[in-house]
């Protein structure tokens, strides 16, 4: 499988190849903050990730365990990375479509914002 990516502006544009993970719904106050809402996530292997063109791709540690990578220019959130992890997390919203993935579960739901509800039945744990 094949699937190519951007931020909004186009400054970032990359290629996943290989098994993507469904998408998994982050409900925590670190995504809610960087997305502005629960943040969407396939996974890859960090080898099946090509930067194709990443001028203004930055990264913010946002954790003494993780870090997050974005588009300078454009605010895009796209990549959500475990350090000493092998894989990598990429917004689903940044993908075109079709994408060919399937919804996995929620995660984090005990941090959910308080303005909205999870209707689906989709499994739901109250952290990772």
């Amino acid at each position: 499988m094949s699937v190519k990516g951007s931020c909004e502006c186009q400054s970032v544009v990359f290629e996943l190849t290989g098994e993507l993970r469904g998408v998994v719904f982050c409900h925590c106050s670190q995504c809610r903050k960087t997305s502005g809402h629960y943040w969407a996530a396939t996974q890859v292997s960090k080898e099946n990730l090509n930067l194709i063109k990443a001028i203004s791709l930055s990264w913010y540690d946002s954790s003494d365990k993780a870090r997050r990578g974005f588009c300078s220019l454009c605010g895009s959130s796209m990549f959500y990375e475990r350090k000493g992890i092998d894989k990598i997390s990429v917004a689903a919203g940044s993908l075109e479509t079709p994408t060919s993935l399937d919804r996995m579960r929620h995660i984090y739901v005990a941090s959910k914002g308080d303005y909205y509800d999870i209707s689906d039945d989709l499994p739901q744990f109250e952290e990772y």
